[in-house]
């Protein structure tokens, strides 16, 4: 299938490797320097896009996806606060749109474990519940969207906590997530239950770009000639 590439940093890189292993043409290439190409005649030459840009740019990305009926799968975190107006005109439009916070299958599998964690230790209320997330210092948004999907995942099992921090907390409602940038770090993800008696915990650790990079390419291969919103469990099928 052809392929557009709408980011074309290092996830983007790993990407095209990925996809190209796999049989598929890259038909388009875009970053900051090229992005007057970033027209819909351009976006009609590819099956489906994956979108791994910036904060800033991704909404425009997917409004030039939509208006292209190219199906575009999103990796970009840091612009969640739109990304119900895009499943709405995902939906009743027709469009084609897939966007998880990590591609990596481990992680999925990761945020199906903290729910249950979560849920078992709900009754147990002398437990306190934090975060913590370390990426490298190119990741522009904080905390991660690996993490905020990882507080979601505990807030819909664990009536204590109601909204996510990104600081320290002493607020019983509140779950801290601490956000740390070093260098060469390509994600790490770990949430903590912590008593006056023992700690219990659960991390995930990525030893490189891969796991994120071949996920995406497998949502737009399942993404080929779709409408409608989608995620990983759609593609999983947890």
């Amino acid at each position: 299938m052809k392929i557009a590439l709408l980011g074309y940093g290092k996830m983007g890189k790993e990407i095209e490797k990925i996809a190209v292993s796999r049989g598929h043409e890259i038909v388009l290439k875009i970053n900051v320097d090229n992005a007057h190409e970033l027209t819909v005649d351009n976006f009609k030459k590819a099956d489906a896009a994956i979108e791994f840009s910036t904060p800033e740019t991704a909404y425009s990305n997917i409004q030039k996806c939509f208006e292209a009926n190219v199906p575009v799968v999103v990796g970009t975190t840091g612009w969640l606060h739109k990304i119900e107006e895009v499943k709405n005109s995902a939906t009743n439009e027709g469009k084609g749109f897939f966007y998880a916070s990590n591609f990596s299958i481990g992680v999925n599998v990761f945020f199906e474990i903290n729910k249950k964690l979560a849920q078992l230790m709900a009754p147990y209320k002398e437990y306190s519940i934090e975060m913590e997330e370390i990426h490298h210092t190119q990741k522009l948004d904080a905390p991660s969207g690996t993490a905020i999907t990882l507080a979601e995942g505990i807030m819909e099992n664990n009536t204590r906590k109601s909204k996510w921090v990104n600081d320290t907390t002493t607020t019983d409602n509140e779950l801290e997530i601490i956000s740390k940038r070093i260098e060469n770090i390509p994600g790490t993800h770990t949430v903590v239950y912590n008593s006056s008696i023992d700690e219990i915990y659960i991390r995930h650790t990525a030893h490189n770009r891969q796991g994120f990079a071949l996920g995406a390419v497998v949502a737009a291969e399942f993404m080929k000639g779709k409408s409608g919103f989608y995620g990983m469990n759609d593609l999983l099928k947890f």
